[in-house]
């Protein structure tokens, strides 16, 4: 591998190594299908296609040598915190080809034409294998949800968006006060919360309050993204910015719930 295609790929290696540790289930077994992409590069370079830049080529060639080596599988390490095994489980049960497009798309960022073009798919055939395995998320993940909104006409709107994903609203509160005592009193498996409420309090610290009681996926839906986007860690790991669209907010209730016991802030 030349000096300068080996220092472009070099910053995006953690990122490969995440994504095949999701792919594969274990930290061992998705760096094997890592070093043998890096192998093949190593032995010919002009085997990656870099003409739609090369992060996409790397993804693109780590499918094509996924789907042509078999690596033994490595049992896990114990390493794999029970919220990771948890998506894992969720993960297997999806046809392989749903599994990749949802990481690629979630997990990695990746937008639809970036996705069909590393997986070789078209973008119509992409976004049903998303869709196929969002289904299949919301299916195994029904649970209740508090939402933490002093607007109504927007809680109206965010209890619409939840019962239509088949989930249930347990309480909808409008201060901090109300939305640590609905929690205390009926934990809730995922919060949709808001950060200026209605006396004044806020939402995040009624979120902290919370999450120091239970552990439980947060999505922060707010006008003001920048109190929380602050470029100081820890950052939330899901945050949607009004005026939203329900469409994002759906899809943000997936993904949440599919890492569910991923906390408000990123670790």
């Amino acid at each position: 591998m030349s000096v300068s295609l080996s220092q472009e790929i070099a910053p995006l290696l953690p990122y490969l190594r995440r994504y095949a540790r999701a792919l594969a289930g274990t930290q061992q077994s998705g760096d094997a299908y890592v070093r043998a992409c890096l192998q093949a590069l190593v032995a010919d370079q002009s085997i990656i296609d870099t003409s739609d830049g090369v992060k996409i080529g790397l993804y693109r060639l780590f499918h094509v040598l996924w789907n042509a080596t078999v690596v033994p599988p490595v049992a896990s390490d114990g390493t794999s915190s029970i919220f990771e095994q948890t998506a894992q489980q969720r993960l297997s049960t999806m046809p392989p080809e749903s599994r990749q497009a949802l990481l690629l798309s979630t997990l990695e960022g990746f937008s639809l034409p970036e996705t069909a073009r590393i997986i070789q798919k078209n973008v119509e055939d992409v976004a049903q294998l998303i869709q196929r395995a969002v289904e299949e998320i919301d299916r195994q993940t029904k649970t209740n949800v508090l939402i933490i909104e002093d607007e109504p006409l927007i809680s109206m709107d965010l209890r619409q968006i939840v019962e239509s994903l088949g989930h249930t609203v347990q309480s909808v509160a409008r201060t901090a006060s109300e939305a640590i005592s609905a929690a205390k009193a009926d934990a809730p498996g995922l919060v949709l919360a808001d950060i200026q409420l209605a006396d004044g309090s806020s939402g995040i610290d009624a979120v902290k309050e919370i999450l120091a009681e239970m552990s439980v996926p947060i999505i922060f839906i707010t006008s003001f993204p920048e109190r929380l986007l602050t470029g100081e860690r820890p950052e939330p790991t899901f945050l949607i910015t009004k005026p939203f669209n329900p469409n994002t907010v759906k899809a943000g209730i997936s993904q949440a719930l599919f890492f569910k016991g991923t906390d408000a802030v990123a670790a």
